[in-house]
């Protein structure tokens, strides 16, 4: 189980670098456009949507990329909390 464990963090930590690369490429004028850029939008995006739609811009800042790092993070302690019992 602790090989499985692993896997499933390593997973998740992947997908919140995912996440942060694809927030800062927010501040890169045509970076989303690029190949990179719209395989990280198809990826990521679908995760996000929900926080914003919830959670609305201040401004010119977006928070909902952190709040949803947040709740991955949270979402990631408890499993490992879960995964741990077995």
């Amino acid at each position: 189980m602790n090989m499985f464990q692993n896997l499933i963090f390593r997973l998740v930590d992947l997908y919140q670098f995912a996440i942060i690369i694809y927030i800062f490429m927010s501040w890169f004028p045509g970076s989303r456009e690029s190949s990179i850029g719209q395989f990280l939008e198809q990826i990521v995006e679908p995760y996000l949507e929900p926080f914003r739609r919830v959670i609305p811009p201040i401004g010119m800042l977006d928070i909902s990329g952190i709040a949803a790092l947040i709740v991955l993070q949270l979402a990631r302690n408890g499993l490992g909390i879960l995964l741990g019992y077995f």
